[in-house]
């Protein structure tokens, strides 16, 4: 009976309200931690101060870093537009504060950018580079520029265009002639617009290519950056000197042929250590190899587009106009002869 009346005892003590005083505080729980302490100092493990501010070339790796790599659009865009400021307000004779060939691969892949405002300021930033140390970076640029021709994204495709401009304003020669600038740019080019060659006949034939909306308003543009590229590959950029002013100059006739070369590998194109290339990787230094192979894979899918341009009204058919001037300048003396064999 004790051990039962102690059961009915604790039960009802379950029930009972407990009666609180006035000014009594309320009963504080069994897990309450104090934290009315207060900290005279906080010390943090590896603290650097610095009395002096960094320098100018550590503020500018600093955003190239951000620029590169940060997952902000907002901070990639500030960076660069604070690399930019710097390379604009640089004195004339001064150098940069990290050679090209650092700061282009670091920063090419924001062609691919998925933020326009960062896109258009890698452009601006570009053109303030020194145009001399473009040309041998043009196989790693073209890169990711044709990788922005064929991306899904329409205006990531007219920014790459963008950028294939300066490359072709600054160094034209560099960007046909590096291993893939010719083949495999045009592939790019015949892909972005539409144009493919049925394979096995001779009819020509489009993909699919949307003609109307803004991916329609890109097209007269990629017809004259099309010509753009054809002119400085297939044109020819210098006259030889007529005949009696150069016998006059005898015997310094040709003496750019017997200079030493300017260029940092000049028989680059004869591939003596390099892995064997196929046609599209292959270089083209000359302009008789661009034409022969521009006539035998792209010259009848060309012709083919430039008359289906030529009959829609407005830009198109002005910039087909200004395509087919460049083709007939650039291909009407190849004989059409492939004496490679």
């Amino acid at each position: 009976m004790g051990s039962s009346a102690r059961k009915k005892k604790e039960k009802k003590k379950d029930f009972q309200k407990v009666k609180l005083k006035v000014g009594k505080t309320k009963a504080k729980p069994d897990n309450f931690t104090d934290t009315s302490f207060k900290a005279k100092s906080i010390v943090v493990n590896q603290q650097s101060l610095s009395t002096s501010a960094p320098t100018s070339s550590a503020q500018f790796e600093h955003y190239l870093s951000l620029a590169s790599s940060s997952k902000s659009d907002t901070q990639r865009r500030d960076a660069l537009a604070y690399l930019t400021s710097r390379l604009s307000s640089r004195p004339v004779n001064e150098p940069l504060p990290l050679p090209t060939s650092i700061l282009l691969p670091k920063l090419a892949p924001l062609i691919l950018d998925g933020t326009a405002s960062v896109r258009t300021q890698l452009l601006k930033f570009l053109r303030l580079l020194p145009s001399s140390d473009i040309g041998d970076r043009a196989e790693a640029m073209l890169l990711y520029i044709r990788a922005g021709m064929t991306h899904l994204a329409v205006d990531i495709r007219t920014d790459a265009l963008s950028v294939m401009e300066w490359m072709l304003e600054v160094a034209p020669e560099d960007v046909v002639a590096c291993p893939g600038g010719w083949v495999k740019t045009l592939k790019c080019f015949m892909s972005m617009m539409g144009w493919a060659l049925s394979i096995g006949t001779t009819k020509w034939t489009a993909a699919t290519k949307a003609s109307f909306g803004k991916a329609g308003k890109t097209f007269p543009r990629q017809l004259m950056v099309l010509a753009q590229f054809l002119r400085a590959g297939l044109v020819e950029q210098q006259a030889l000197p007529p005949t009696a002013s150069r016998q006059a100059l005898f015997p310094l006739t040709d003496v750019n042929i017997h200079m030493i070369p300017t260029s940092s590998n000049a028989y680059a194109h004869l591939n003596l250590f390099g892995t064997p290339r196929d046609e599209e990787g292959e270089m083209y230094v000359d302009r008789e190899g661009r034409q022969r192979v521009f006539n035998k894979l792209f010259q009848t899918a060309v012709e083919k587009g430039i008359e289906n341009a030529k009959k829609e009204a407005g830009e198109p058919g002005r910039a087909g106009a200004v395509l087919a001037k460049v083709l007939k300048d650039g291909m009407g003396d190849f004989n059409g002869v492939d004496d490679t064999l």
